[in-house]
């Protein structure tokens, strides 16, 4: 029988090769979930990357240490034909484990694209060729080449992008962008459409676009929408002109200055709202929820007309009289002046 005392080495290769299966533990453990010191990195994963690769390109950026690690975890993991393409940002603080964590699940950067309530397609598009990391596709296109892009020609593309903050990331087209604002406006006009009011008087949910894209372009101040809509919806139901500003100024395009004439005022166009009766043919401006919610679900007022106060809020009349009277008093700094001189009293008499 074997005396155990003679063979005193058996521990001592015992501890050895613990050491030597403890310090590559140890050093996985450390390079695996040590918080790295990088700063701000923005790194991209193009199409068809390997692990190999991208870890080799994180080395040579100096995110990581080295590769050959990353690379050995990853594999064990059992995730390493996950990575998913896309613009990722590293910051400091963060180890290995969570890079390799945003990589498998796609934790990409993303940019936000803002329509804002009010905008008009020209503002739009140039809005979209600030925007930044997104793939232009429709730079030089005229409004009905963008509309015949998305799928719509013949389409007037004025009030059919519904204002929100739209969230792409790098190498997304303007195009998609485009796409999504347009089914985001459609869905929620017809969720208000189905939703409204049986007595206002629009036949279509375009008509309720365009009256629409007037309130907003009218309302300095949100909780004033329903009572803006509820003026223009009594003069629709008497068949009286909507004489608004902002229709004129849409119908002038580039030609409009910042000043609005009394010539304006009197140049028959298709939007020009002092001169014609009904609604302009198209939206003038991108309508956001509240304006859309308010034109189908107006306040019930008697109110014909209304008048700046000058502070974002309105005066709102029942009869020419008093609008008269509140157009010398906020309008005119209470200096009366022959009303005969302007076209025929709207919502906001001229001089506005």
């Amino acid at each position: 029988m074997t005396n155990p005392a003679r063979r005193p080495w058996r521990p001592a290769i015992l501890l050895v090769l613990a050491a030597s299966l403890a310090m590559p533990a140890g050093y996985a453990a450390w390079y695996w979930y040590r918080p790295l010191t990088i700063g701000e990195e923005t790194f991209m994963v193009p199409p068809g990357s390997t692990l190999k690769g991208v870890a080799r390109r994180l080395a040579e950026s100096r995110v990581l240490s080295e590769p050959h690690t990353f690379v050995l975890i990853a594999t064990f993991s059992g995730r390493r034909q996950s990575l998913k393409t896309g613009e990722y940002r590293f910051q400091t603080g963060m180890n290995a484990s969570a890079i390799f964590d945003h990589l498998v699940k796609g934790r990409v950067v993303d940019y936000p694209f803002v329509i804002v309530e009010g905008w008009n397609i020209r503002q739009v598009l140039a809005a979209l060729q600030q925007a930044p990391r997104l793939e232009q596709t429709l730079k030089g296109l005229t409004p009905s080449q963008v509309m015949a892009k998305l799928g719509h020609p013949g389409q007037h593309p004025e009030g059919r992008f519904f204002p929100d903050t739209y969230r792409y990331t790098g190498g997304q087209t303007d195009l998609s962008v485009l796409q999504r604002a347009y089914r985001r406006m459609e869905e929620r006009l017809n969720r208000e459409w189905e939703g409204r009011r049986a007595d206002v008087p629009v036949r279509t949910p375009y008509e309720a676009l365009i009256l629409a894209s007037i309130v907003e372009k009218e309302t300095g101040r949100a909780e004033e929408r329903p009572m803006i809509a509820g003026v223009f919806i009594n003069r629709l139901r008497i068949n009286m002109k909507l004489q608004t500003d902002p229709t004129v100024i849409y119908g002038l395009g580039e030609r409009f200055d910042g000043n609005l004439r009394k010539r304006d005022l009197l140049a028959d166009t298709p939007y020009n709202s002092y001169m014609r009766k009904g609604l302009p043919p198209t939206p003038i401006a991108m309508p956001g929820s509240e304006a859309l919610h308010a034109t189908l679900h107006p306040a019930d007022t008697r109110a014909l007309y209304f008048v700046s106060r000058g502070d974002g809020s309105h005066v709102f009349s029942d009869n020419l009289s008093d609008h008269n009277q509140a157009v010398i008093k906020y309008q005119l700094k209470g200096r009366a002046r022959p009303f005969s001189s302007y076209p025929a009293p709207g919502p906001a008499t001229a001089p506005r």
